[in-house]
């Protein structure tokens, strides 16, 4: 649920010392200039769209960071260093739930679903593979990766993450720019490893970050929708999208409902 309180905060005043963040960021790429979009500064789209005025848009937040559409109507975000942690953790979260809902999917979008000769069961259950004696089989292909032991995948798993995310915290993946550890990048002595080229050009990296954002709070969602669907339906999402869409007017939310609670 952090991730999700964090949604309210979206963006706000930077904390301390983090304002020139988008500057250098903007100064190790080919550009020269910062980077400009029409989704950051003073007239970036609002919550309320046309409806918005100076009044409902706090004045703390100004639009510098991406995903900022001045919306915190519980004033999270009016404390700086509270906005720094919640924002680490909205980007964290919206990350791993992008992740998470492809995962969510892959079970039943494998061709082979229940066939024998891939996965055969949904999401919630797919991890009680590691007790059986064939262990999980990732992405459901025998030979790729096979886990066994629930002790050894935990704690491999620990010290993985543990070792990756201490790193970007220490600002070890930062470069001697001391760019914005959220979105770190790989340096080879003085030189940022982008084979992509994803950072040579300051505003189309200013506009994928929005992309991610977005794209991440609908993934938070997402999530949340899956683990209600899980706990009422007993199905995974596309069993339960097939079924609405076979009979929308009788498979729906308001039925499942009703079902367990009956109707007045």
């Amino acid at each position: 649920m952090a991730a999700v309180a964090s949604l309210s905060s979206v963006v706000a005043r930077p904390a301390t010392g983090r304002a020139t963040t988008v500057k250098v960021q903007a100064a190790r790429t080919k550009s020269s200039s910062a980077p400009a979009s029409q989704f950051y500064g003073p007239d970036r789209p609002k919550f309320l769209g046309g409806f918005s005025t100076e009044e409902s848009t706090p004045a703390y937040l100004t639009g510098e960071y991406p995903g900022d559409y001045g919306w915190d109507t519980a004033g999270l975000s009016a404390d700086p260093v509270a906005f720094e942690r919640l924002r680490t953790v909205e980007v964290i979260h919206a990350r791993w739930a992008m992740l998470g809902a492809l995962g969510c999917l892959a079970p039943e979008l494998d061709p082979n679903f229940g066939t024998g000769r891939g996965y055969e069961k949904n999401w919630f259950e797919a991890g009680t593979y590691l007790f059986e004696p064939s262990g999980l089989n990732y992405l459901g292909q025998e030979g790729l990766i096979n886990a066994s032991s629930f002790p050894l995948t935990l704690v491999s798993t620990l010290v993985i993450m543990g070792t990756v995310e201490g790193y970007r915290i220490q600002g070890g993946v930062t470069g001697p720019q001391g760019a914005d550890n959220l979105y770190p990048g790989v340096y080879i002595g003085e030189s940022l490893w982008d084979p992509l080229g994803v950072a040579d050009d300051a505003d189309k990296l200013a506009e994928l970050k929005v992309k991610e954002i977005k794209n991440g709070r609908l993934a938070m969602v997402s999530m949340f929708g899956f683990f209600v669907q899980a706990f009422v339906t007993q199905e995974g999402p596309i069993a339960n999208l097939n079924a609405h869409l076979a009979n929308p007017s009788v498979v729906n939310a308001g039925s499942k409902v009703c079902a367990a609670y009956g109707c007045i």
